[in-house]
């Protein structure tokens, strides 16, 4: 990446301060991560947290000359864009596809009834408190005056809230016994389903909306007025379709190479270039480009080569550019409030919108243990068991921090949201596992059985 291409700024020709900031972030991020790791909650709240320590040098007066200034948050920025597209990009590497068809039935109930519930609950939220509680008033000024209808953004702060990630709740299962059961198998098949549904979801309404920004050149157009919608649907469907074509192709060749170069370095690079080619192919068919890294990761995944590859994506990821994302989004809390401008802190939160990201929060947990019990129900889990899966849903990790933050820089929803998104993850990442020990305290670590007589095998995970 070239440097050159940072923002215009008093610093732009000393590409080495960049070099200051991204230290303190990977020595915070890491030492945080490992504190955290001491009680067992996922080092993506390590790595929130060292940006948050990181976000204190901006109390420190005429600091905006050093380490934090527009130069190297830039920089920061940039940096953290190429982290979301590979954690997209693995995430898709480690979806198994075939344990969505052994579950059938049960894993599409569960995941649909887990993204419907949250979607229209965070949707409800956001449309009652913007038009009876009047919240921020400018933001949804400024939405219109790009064009973009305000409905849009209630419809993305419910799509934020149908992510999900269930790492720390299978380490929870794990320690009871379940994680072979049918809760277990269940669970990490709904998670997967949910991660396409989601990323999707976030693509069509990012689509639709316009996001009011101008379409670059090579971008496909699509028209105006109402038949625009569906030239834009086709669009999309055309993406999917080259990408079922051409990927068939594609899985073809990486698993003949992953046969004849095992732990070739050749695999990660041509890997990495399909992921990058793919993300900006997204954006040409007016899909967001995480989405095209995931497909691209998908494409690869249940090849020989995908272990190899995803082990590399997870070392180059893990080491520099998901803990600089993480760190930037924990950063933009303090952008949030104003930290970093010449008028200093400017407490952008207003007091509806405190309450309304409380009450957010709460619909986020609410929506997926209802809505993940009730699809398990449907498919006669007993009540125990739907419940148990309704707990195991409500954890959020680094999917939903995705989701969040590209609506904020689309412009879809207020950056001050972020805070409550961070909330959120740590509420249900100590939440869920001391819920699901509890649920199954009187229990002696067997696996459990399916009381409808539907037997599962076993997820492989």
């Amino acid at each position: 990446m070239s440097l050159s291409l940072f923002v215009a700024s008093p610093f732009e020709g000393k590409p080495y301060l960049v070099l200051l900031p991204l230290a303190l972030i990977l020595l915070f991020g890491k030492a945080c991560s490992l504190l955290v790791g001491k009680i067992k909650v996922p080092q993506v709240v390590g790595f929130l947290l060292g940006g948050l320590l990181l976000g204190l040098f901006y109390f420190i007066p005429a600091e905006k000359n050093f380490i934090l200034n527009d130069y190297t948050v830039s920089g920061i920025n940039d940096l953290a864009k190429i982290g979301v597209v590979l954690i997209l990009f693995s995430a898709g590497l480690e979806t198994n596809l075939k344990v969505i068809k052994k579950q059938g039935l049960s894993c599409i109930s569960i995941t649909a009834f887990g993204v419907l519930f949250p979607l229209a609950l965070g949707f409800l939220c956001s449309y009652l408190f913007r038009v009876y509680g009047h919240m921020d008033p400018l933001f949804y000024d400024s939405l219109a005056e790009k064009g973009v209808n305000p409905i849009f953004s209630d419809i993305y702060y419910g799509v934020i809230l149908t992510a999900t990630s269930v790492s720390i709740t299978v380490a929870a299962l794990k320690e009871i016994g379940k994680l072979d059961g049918p809760v277990g198998t269940a669970l990490v098949s709904a998670a997967i389903l949910d991660d396409v549904i989601g990323i999707v979801m976030l693509s069509l309404v990012l689509s639709l909306s316009g996001g009011g920004e101008e379409t670059p050149f090579w971008v496909i157009p699509t028209g105006e007025g109402p038949l625009s919608v569906l030239f834009l649907v086709l669009i999309m469907l055309a993406f999917f379709a080259l990408s079922i074509g051409v990927g068939i192709l594609v899985h073809r060749f990486f698993d003949w190479m992953g046969r004849k170069y095992p732990h070739h370095r050749r695999l990660p690079m041509v890997a990495f270039g399909l992921c990058f080619l793919w993300a900006w192919l997204a954006e040409v068919f007016h899909i967001a480009d995480i989405t095209g890294a995931y497909i691209a990761g998908l494409i690869l995944s249940n090849t020989s080569a995908a272990g190899y590859i995803d082990h590399r994506a997870e070392t180059t990821g893990n080491v520099i550019f998901a803990p600089v994302f993480f760190s930037s989004v924990a950063l933009k809390m303090f952008q949030a409030f104003g930290a970093g401008s010449s008028s200093g802190f400017q407490g952008s939160f207003d007091a509806m919108f405190l309450v309304f990201g409380f009450v957010w929060i709460l619909m986020g947990i609410l929506g997926k243990f209802l809505g993940a019990g009730a699809g398990a129900l449907l498919t006669k889990f007993p009540l125990r068991d739907s419940s148990a899966i309704g707990i195991g849903m409500m954890a959020r990790a680094e999917v939903l921090i995705v989701t969040a933050q590209v609506g904020a820089d689309n412009g879809l929803v207020d950056n001050s949201i972020i805070p409550f998104t961070l909330g959120l993850i740590i509420v249900t990442s100590f939440l869920a596992p001391i819920l699901l020990r509890l649920h199954y305290r009187h229990d002696k670590g067997d696996n459990g059985s399916h009381s409808a007589g539907n037997p599962r095998e076993a997820a492989s995970i």
